[in-house]
């Protein structure tokens, strides 16, 4: 089997893609470059795995469950909002491949049976793959947010690549809540711009780089909390000496900022 890239993506503020009619055609890039990632990809993988922003341990967590449900991690949307449904299924399989390969690199994880879906898996995984027939597997982030711990699970993940299991960082370029919109805007240009000069290096620099992120312009400006950058760091490890691409970039998402996402490999090989 080939090797399958990996992906960083920004996705987007909470079920975005269900509320497409009241944001005007805000989201329409966004959409168009997950909906592009299957058409690159040429096939369907076994199973992705999606390394969401939005699930934090002390020991890497894993979701186990063959059937797994649903985690509406957000606020003031719309009722129906709390009641949609992405009915993907588990893959356990993958789940315990995933423990393995993290155990064979010296790492203590754990399986979680109950771990539903969260936004950034949903939100982002609704619009590459709408009829939900592709099994998804979540990791969480590690405590921490060491991007050296990060990037050493991505390195110990590479292999899935050659399994057919299709690795995926959720998160977003910026994130800033208290300044998402105009007050945010510079902040976000001018860190995104770094990110992108930052992914196009050589991989021994650009991994360097993001190790050092915290030094980046505009860095804390951009990522008062960092857990939305950090699944940046374990697709990069995963997929430490391939050429980064810009997969998406915005100049005003949401009227003002700059986000961005990128991929790592040859798309159209699986």
């Amino acid at each position: 089997m080939s090797t399958l890239p990996v992906y960083f993506l920004s996705h987007g503020g909470g079920p975005w893609p269900w509320m497409l009619d009241q944001y005007g055609g805000r989201y329409d890039a966004l959409k168009a470059s997950l909906e592009a990632i299957p058409v690159e990809l040429g096939a369907r993988p076994r199973a992705v795995l999606v390394v969401t922003a939005h699930w934090e341990a002390p020991e890497p967590r894993i979701s186990s469950s063959a059937a797994p449900g649903m985690i509406y991690d957000y606020g003031g949307f719309p009722d129906y909002t709390y009641r949609i449904r992405y009915g993907a299924p588990g893959a356990p399989d993958v789940a315990a491949r995933v423990q393995a390969l993290l155990g064979a690199a010296g790492m203590v994880s754990h399986l979680d049976g109950e771990r539903g879906f969260d936004h950034g898996t949903f939100s982002a995984l609704a619009p590459m793959y709408p009829d939900a027939g592709v099994p998804i597997v979540q990791l969480s982030l590690k405590q921490g947010l060491d991007p050296a711990e990060h990037l050493a699970m991505g390195r110990a993940l590479a292999p899935l690549r050659n399994e057919g299991v299709l690795i995926v960082g959720s998160g977003l370029s910026y994130h800033n809540l208290r300044q998402f919109g105009g007050a945010g805007a510079q902040a976000s240009h001018v860190f995104d711009a770094w990110l992108r000069e930052t992914m196009a290096l050589p991989p021994a620099e650009r991994s360097a780089r993001l190790l050092a992120w915290e030094q980046a312009p505009a860095a804390r400006q951009a990522h008062p909390r960092e857990e939305h950058l950090l699944p940046l760091m374990v697709v990069v490890g995963a997929a430490e000496q391939d050429a980064g691409h810009v997969q998406y970039h915005e100049e005003a998402f949401m009227g003002a900022l700059a986000v961005s996402s990128f991929r790592l490999g040859t798309a159209g090989t699986a």
